[in-house]
């Protein structure tokens, strides 16, 4: 696949997570946070280990030879972020969850440095800053002022919890993530893992579980397929070909797409949400502007 093909799967699969934000509000009008994660991944799971075991993959083989790194990823990137972010929504706004998470790209970008010795470039260097102060517009409807004047209560703490998860998701899928194995069969697993930590935990509070209205069985059907198997497949591939710091980059366009997803439901964004939005996408076409360079010119002894 060459590198626009990858660019469309991530920005696909940022679509989708995008999306979540609307189809999640329908679900947790039935249930629980902690069941509504937990069902999610868990169908999810079930879905993907059908197709993995279908490609004919050997599981039971793969578990004892890479579980650990599996229940790792699974932990921190399904269980961990999920649960985090639920808690943290508890407690916190919608703006300034959405605000730390802008940070992320940055923080992976950091870590994919240190840990993977990922050195980001100028292009990247560059594409950040516009990236972020597009979200940032988004977010705030264009009053900056008003992303200052936030105030910090303990659900952002959570969410910070929550944004070191995802980085640090990124960076280890990179280096845990077996190489020679399908990226189907990867992601099967590392959902499967952190399906079950959710359902774990879910367990605890069975009174929130409860029988879904049609319409949000329908929402969580679009959760499963699109928000969590095809989410994750999709960003775990670019993980991999492109690296952690790149391919985080493209999370600024989750609250671009939510904004846009949102207008199934009458919200439609204002100029300068749109205005925000054209930012982010600025800055993400900085990041992928190929890296020309100019070719050495060999001189011949006469």
């Amino acid at each position: 696949m060459n590198l626009a093909g990858v660019y469309a799967l991530i920005i696909l699969s940022t679509f989708f997570w995008g999306a979540n934000f609307v189809l999640a509000g329908f679900v947790l009008t039935d249930l629980s946070p902690t069941w509504s994660a937990a069902l999610r991944f868990g169908l999810a799971a079930l879905i993907l280990l059908g197709v993995a075991v279908s490609q004919g993959a050997p599981l039971g083989t793969l578990i004892r030879r890479h579980g650990s790194s599996y229940f790792t990823l699974g932990l921190i990137g399904v269980a961990g972020f999920n649960l985090l972010f639920f808690f943290a929504l508890q407690t916190t706004s919608a703006d300034n969850a959405a605000l730390i998470m802008a940070t992320n790209p940055l923080l992976t970008t950091f870590l994919a440095w240190l840990i993977l010795n990922e050195h980001p470039g100028l292009q990247r260097l560059l594409a950040l800053p516009v990236a972020l102060l597009g979200v940032s517009v988004v977010i705030s409807d264009g009053h900056l002022a008003h992303v200052i004047d936030l105030h910090i209560v303990q659900g952002d703490w959570l969410m910070l919890a929550a944004n070191l998860c995802w980085a640090f998701y990124n960076v280890l899928n990179r280096r845990l993530m077996p190489k020679t194995v399908s990226p189907t069969v990867n992601t099967a697993l590392i959902v499967s893992a952190g399906a079950l930590v959710l359902l774990v935990v879910a367990g605890f509070n069975p009174q929130g579980l409860h029988p879904l209205s049609l319409q949000a069985g329908f929402a969580l059907t679009g959760l499963v397929i699109g928000g969590t198997v095809l989410a994750y497949l999709l960003w775990n591939t670019g993980i991999a070909r492109l690296g952690a710091g790149r391919t985080a980059l493209f999370m600024n366009l989750i609250p671009v797409f939510a904004m846009l997803s949102a207008i199934t439901i009458g919200t439609y964004p204002t100029p300068m949400q749109l205005l925000g939005g054209a930012i982010v996408f600025s800055g993400l076409f900085i990041s992928m502007i190929p890296n020309r360079k100019k070719p050495t010119v060999v001189l011949e002894a006469a």
